[in-house]
């Protein structure tokens, strides 16, 4: 490793842990903003989940309402429809092509926060679970907005051209060593096979 690093000095080219270091060091600030947006919108999601689930058993077992009980099931599972859609999953994706947009990714939020919000009158009674609806619908229905907004403003789409950038980025990167330091890689892999037979 050493003779390989004065080597990169003698001929002035960049080591494969300089390269890589350039690369990490390189993060897109905006792709760092959208996923910190994106795991803040993920915990909110699972909140409104949490809510709805406490809400759900409340109607079954105290059967005040079997319908709102079906009702926060939906909601549940479209919840954490939403929260897989901020995994950005490839299958979610393709399977619903909508949420690969802003704007459709955010009227669900809006849709599940509204949902979310809706209760009986007798959930008046429980005034913790009461705040813990209001707290998660209106962060769901702020989120939902933020998106939908940015969607109409093609931010989305700026998204993935960035982050096609930044997998293009990383393939030339690894291209370049790959090209750069064959020899490299098929002395340490005698070294190891040598070593294996010896050993």
């Amino acid at each position: 490793m050493e003779r390989r690093a004065e080597d990169n000095e003698e001929t002035g080219e960049p080591s494969g842990e300089a390269i890589r270091s350039r690369l990490s060091n390189r993060a897109d600030p905006f792709l760092v903003v959208c996923r910190c947006f994106s795991f803040v919108t993920s915990l909110v999601a699972i909140l409104c989940v949490v809510v709805n689930v406490l809400a759900a058993i409340r109607s079954f077992r105290d059967s005040h309402d079997i319908f709102d009980g079906i009702f926060r099931c939906y909601a549940v599972l479209i919840a954490c429809f939403v929260v897989l859609a901020e995994t950005e999953w490839g299958f979610i994706l393709k399977f619903s092509k909508v949420l690969e947009y802003w704007a459709g990714r955010g009227m669900l939020q809006i849709f599940v926060a509204v949902m979310t919000r809706a209760f009986p009158d007798y959930m008046t009674q429980r005034k913790d679970l009461l705040l813990l609806q209001n707290i998660a619908s209106y962060m769901l229905l702020a989120c939902g907005l933020i998106y939908f907004i940015s969607g109409i403003l093609c931010i989305g789409f700026l998204k993935r051209a960035r982050q096609q950038k930044e997998i293009s980025k990383e393939q030339a990167v690894k291209d370049l060593e790959h090209h750069r330091f064959p020899h490299h890689q098929t002395t340490l892999e005698e070294c190891y096979h040598s070593k294996k037979a010896s050993g």
